[in-house]
């Protein structure tokens, strides 16, 4: 099945809050109810050995001994981009205590207060002992995943018809949760919180056990069976047939309340419409006083265009009259050309018989 057709983890509402949200958090420590329970954690001789002799050594070298230190020198030697946040996975308050242990007890033994920094190493320990056992305990989702085993459906507990139905019935009950009108108060929010989700548990509690009894029939393998153990299974297919018929009603009855949930956010939509309806009408109204202005504006800058335009005009017909009426520059010629032109005149009319004036 792909993610569209595959539901999500169902748990049961009678599982305490706090157990809910470690298994919703960690979804891969679950177990399908179809699949054996998981087995506690086994403690064996080797394993209580190694913590015999891992947990004192750790809580020596990070409680007494400056191992803090130490071990943020060895990964600055491996050019470790990241040393602070490999330091703080432990959180805050170890990562303060291994820096300022040390510290604190060469400071006590200069101070030649041996007796408060032998003290202080001793409490050290035992914190870094406590805090080395409740890391090995089991983790608090496979402990959770172990203990309701069988409370908590996934999608390998429902085979095809089983996995539709549940989308189906999730679809509707999301629908409701999400819708505006639910949000707002307007449905029975305490009711749905604390009576889909139940109704939501049953279905697909339903489902499962539907999925099973199909899984059985065909391990049964009908086909090979005589007619009259056939007719003997007869009476459990039509049981199983009206249970699926059953649940399908109930699913439908929650797909018409997320229905009726989406009306109630159509009709809660358009009351939040109307509600703003006369605020909107005032501001197109100043939007319509703001239009006449515009019109005035309008026709003002357009007198202005004209003006400019016959500006421009009669600037222009001045500069063409000044253009035409202004007076010829007279340029003196220069004295050694007037004189050559002179002489050129005197010769020639003495070539042509006239006398030559003075």
């Amino acid at each position: 099945m792909n993610d569209e057709s595959r539901p999500r983890p169902v748990f049961d509402p009678g599982i305490p809050v706090a157990d809910r949200a470690v298994l919703a958090a960690a979804p891969e420590r679950l177990v399908a109810a179809s699949l054996p329970a998981p087995a506690p954690p086994a403690l064996t001789l080797a394993t209580v050995v190694a913590r015999v002799l891992w947990i004192p050594a750790f809580a020596f070298f990070y409680g007494v001994l400056p191992g803090g230190w130490l071990r943020v020198c060895f990964l600055a030697s491996l050019d470790q981009d990241d040393l602070v946040g490999g330091a703080l996975r432990w959180g805050r308050l170890p990562v303060l205590a291994m820096m300022l242990t040390p510290a604190l007890q060469v400071l006590l033994l200069l101070l030649g207060q041996t007796e408060a920094a032998v003290l202080l190493a001793a409490v050290s320990f035992t914190g870094w002992v406590i805090g080395a056992l409740r890391h090995l305990r089991e983790p608090a989702a496979s402990r959770a995943a172990r203990e309701h085993h069988g409370r908590y459906l996934l999608p390998a507990d429902f085979d095809r018809p089983a996995a539709r139905l549940l989308i189906r019935a999730q679809r509707a009950v999301d629908a409701v949760l999400s819708s505006q009108s639910h949000r707002a108060g307007l449905l029975d929010d305490v009711g749905n919180t604390v009576v889909l989700p139940r109704q939501e548990w049953a279905i697909a509690a339903t489902l499962a056990e539907h999925t099973r009894l199909r899984r059985e029939r065909i391990v049964q393998q009908p086909e090979r069976l005589s007619p009259r153990v056939r007719a003997l299974l007869e009476p459990q297919d039509r049981a199983l047939a009206l249970s699926a018929r059953s649940v399908a009603v109930r699913i439908e009855a929650l797909e018409e309340y997320a229905r009726r949930a989406g009306e109630a956010d159509d009709a809660y939509h358009e009351s939040r419409v109307l509600t703003a309806l006369p605020e909107q009408n005032a501001r197109y109204r100043d939007l319509l006083a703001g239009t006449a202005g515009d019109a005035m504006a309008g026709a003002e800058i357009r007198g202005m265009a004209e003006d400019a335009h016959r500006t421009e005009r009669a600037l222009r017909e001045e500069a063409a009259d000044a253009l035409d009426t202004a007076p010829e520059l007279a340029v003196p010629e220069d004295t050694g050309q007037a004189a050559g032109r002179a002489a050129g005149r005197a010769a020639g009319r003495t070539a042509a018989g006239e006398p030559e004036t003075a």
